[in-house]
């Protein structure tokens, strides 16, 4: 383990749900959010900032399980500021959120990564993420990727 320190964002930290944006907002472009919709997201979702020291390195999102039994499916969602890339930093994120998610009863583990970010599609695919589909949303003009984690109980 590494001194990333996570803390998990709520509509009462302000400074955390203004990173928790800070971060999607870089590396998602096209679904950037004003702050309004992280505020409503984490009421919905886990979202969780880290830091290493005081500075900002990523933000994760587990969406919960869906579904019944064997069947619920759980979004884990790791990003990583790019100076902090390669360090182990997404890895223990993303460990977090799927324990989170095998916590809250999910059979399966889904992600969902933007086409273009070469380094995020690499990233779910070295920690056993398999591509299950290809689309562009509504009105939109960029590509996404949903992945899903192979293997038993994925």
């Amino acid at each position: 383990m590494s001194d990333l320190r996570i803390v998990p964002v709520s509509d009462v930290a302000e400074v955390a749900l203004r990173d928790w944006r800070h971060v999607h907002n870089l590396i998602v472009p096209p679904a950037a959010m004003a702050l309004d919709d992280v505020r409503e997201r984490s009421a919905r979702y886990r979202l969780e900032v880290a830091y290493l020291g005081d500075t900002l390195v990523g933000c994760s999102t587990v969406r919960p399980p869906e579904g019944e039994g064997g069947e619920a499916v759980a979004t884990v969602i790791a990003r990583v500021l790019p100076g902090f890339r390669r360090r182990g930093f997404g890895a223990e994120m993303y460990d977090r959120g799927l324990a989170l998610a095998r916590e809250l009863g999910a059979g399966r583990i889904e992600t969902v990564v933007l086409a273009a970010n070469r380094e995020g599609l690499s990233f779910a695919r070295g920690h056993g993420f398999v591509e299950v589909e290809r689309y562009v949303l509504d009105g939109g003009s960029d590509l996404w990727v949903d992945l899903r984690l192979a293997g038993a109980g994925s």
